[in-house]
């Protein structure tokens, strides 16, 4: 008996390895698709070299059928999905992998050949392959059919396109898709409507990604499309994200099976422990944290899962302040509108001041939980790489510290690089992405909030106003021209006026208007002329008094003689004459005497 029970363990161990052998055994077939050498269009660099990429990679993972094909014309690009719709037959796992030039057209996506001319928009039902026909080639696969796009690309044939009809539209990147097949995973390099980039090196960053990710032994096919997001994100600064259409059933399912040998850690406590873990992790809501909890009251994966429900709590908390907010807002206005009393009105505004704080409060204590549950859960991921088959048993953390103590999964100035970068991409922001928040981010914040109709509160840069402003597809601020230039799409054109007119302060084109004629040298006006003649001309007009009889000798003794002038007129001074000057003056009175020798 004692020998039996020696080895019972040893027993487990081999009904597991039995018992798996048909589970690791499944067929898996792929086909590898990369076009870059267009006829009719400028070539790509990086489809082919990311095709070897991806057939190398899943060669090494054991697949037992990689076809890798480049630079197909749509009839051979036809024939070979129709041939590996024949290999999928009976097959578990099938996977396309497909680079090169795709394109939207009224919703419906196409996988654009090599020899393709595409001059109107109806050439893409002859000369293009739909979406959909990729998918039946891997419909006869029994356990998970998967279709990668690395074809999110802005390319030539949809901006010179000629349309039949001028509402069909033509749209950036690739249009989303709901699977109809079941265990059906379609995974774009962007996400639906934007594009993605080819990157500074010989691969894609999608590419460099699910190399990376993709064929770990045991990993989720769903959670290594997660890795490989966050690697593309980080990669190319927020602007391309990659995404994942349709779903998957409650297991695992692996493009890679754990090795054999690998196995025998399941007779291992503390893997249970992270199996428990690993499931309430997918299940992600409050009751699953305590159910586990209660199974497994301390150790590591406690710790992690008390983070994990601290998480939830934030979050809770969050919305429910949220709706309080909205609430004594709500009130407050109602008695402002009705003129209730001052008191009333006085104390509704302190409740909606305070619950605004509170909600405040509860965002911070949100995103603060939220960064250390994703900062733990990274190491425990990176742990798990290193040594999948071992566990750490002890209460401490991995790194030997307090687990809430980690430092967040993304650091404040990535976060703040983040939300500039997408104001910048609606239209919101202008300067320089550095990751400083500052007076400017806080004003760009403050028009993304004017124009997009929210409430985000500017002084920090919040995972709230990264999504927020994420969700918007198209520009939200108004473009800002300076006089002189025009809005014009996302860009700002000179204004020219046709012939006789220019640009006025309003922007606008305003008719000149004609010069006046000069006058004439000649035409002086009368205070124009010089004061000499001014002087002559004023003696001449009957002036009285001493200033009148100075003023018109003076005038006149240029000219080479005297006038003598009072109330009665003016005359010459006789020859051998002067005047002189006597006092006085006045009515009746000459202040001037006319001495003759």
């Amino acid at each position: 008996m004692r020998s039996l029970l020696r080895l019972c363990p040893l027993l487990v161990v081999l009904g597991l390895l039995f018992g798996a052998g048909p589970a690791l055994a499944g067929k898996r077939v792929a086909l590898v698709l990369a076009n870059s050498a267009y006829q009719h269009a400028p070539s790509l660099a990086n489809p082919v070299n990311d095709g070897v990429v991806i057939a190398k990679m899943l060669k090494e993972a054991g697949f037992d059928l990689v076809e890798s094909r480049h630079d197909l014309p749509a009839p051979d690009m036809r024939r070979v999905l129709r041939d590996f719709a024949d290999a999928a037959r009976d097959a578990d796992i099938a996977v396309v992998y497909y680079a090169g030039h795709g394109i939207e057209v009224e919703g419906a996506n196409y996988l654009i050949p090599v020899d393709a001319r595409l001059e109107r928009d109806t050439d893409v039902y002859d000369e293009a392959l739909t979406l959909d026909r990729v998918l039946i080639a891997v419909e006869p696969a029994k356990r998970l059919r998967l279709v990668i796009l690395d074809a999110c690309r802005d390319n030539p044939f949809g901006k010179r396109m000629k349309r039949t009809i001028a509402a069909r539209g033509i749209g950036r990147g690739l249009a989303q898709v709901e699977p109809s097949s079941p265990n059906t995973l379609i995974a774009y390099s962007a996400k639906a409507g934007f594009t993605a980039q080819d990157g500074d090196g010989a691969n894609s960053p999608f590419t460099v990604a699910l190399s990376k990710h993709l064929t770990t032994p045991g990993l989720d096919v769903r959670r290594a499309f997660g890795f490989v997001r966050d690697d593309v994100l980080k990669s190319t600064g927020n602007k391309q994200e990659p995404f994942v259409y349709g779903s998957l059933g409650g297991e695992d399912v692996p493009l890679v099976p754990v090795k054999v040998a690998a196995v025998a850690a399941a007779a291992n406590p503390q893997a249970d422990i992270r199996r428990d873990y690993e499931l309430a992790l997918q299940v992600g809501n409050g009751p699953a944290w305590e159910a586990f909890l209660a199974r497994h009251p301390d150790g590591f994966y406690a710790s992690l899962a008390k983070l994990q429900l601290e998480k939830i709590g934030a979050e809770q908390a969050h919305a429910a302040a949220i709706e309080k907010a909205k609430q004594a807002e709500a009130e407050r206005d109602r008695l402002a509108a009705l003129g209730a009393q001052k008191e009333a009105q006085a104390k509704a505004a302190a409740d909606a001041k305070a619950a605004e704080q509170a909600q405040l409060a509860a965002r911070k204590a949100k995103e603060q939980a939220q960064q250390q549950a994703a900062a733990a859960e990274q190491q425990r991921v990176n742990l798990a790489a290193t040594a999948p088959s071992a566990a750490p048993a002890s209460n401490a953390s991995p790194a030997g510290a307090n687990v809430a103590s980690l430092t967040p999964a993304t650091a404040p100035a990535d976060l703040n690089r983040s939300v500039q970068t997408e104001l910048g991409r609606v239209g919101c922001f202008s300067g320089q992405v550095d990751g400083n928040w500052n007076t400017s981010s806080q004003r760009s914040l403050s028009q993304f909030n004017r124009y997009a109709g929210t409430r985000l509160d500017v002084t920090v840069a919040s995972t709230d106003a990264l999504d927020m402003v994420k969700a918007r597809q198209s520009r939200v601020c108004p473009l800002a021209c300076e006089h002189g230039f025009k809005a014009d799409g996302d860009k700002c054109t000179r204004i020219v006026c046709r012939e006789g007119y220019a640009v006025n302060d309003d922007n606008e084109c305003e008719k000149q208007r004609a010069a006046k004629p000069a006058k004439p040298a000649t035409a002086k006006r009368d205070d124009e002329r010089p004061a000499r003649q001014r002087r002559q001309s004023g003696g001449a007009a009957g002036g009285y008094g001493a200033a009148a009889g100075i003023a018109a000798g003076v005038g006149r003794a240029t000219s080479g003689g005297q006038v003598y002038c009072n109330n009665t007129g003016c005359r010459p001074v006789h020859r051998g004459c002067r005047l002189e000057y006597r006092g006085g003056g006045g009515p009746g009175t000459d202040p001037n005497a006319e001495v003759c020798y």
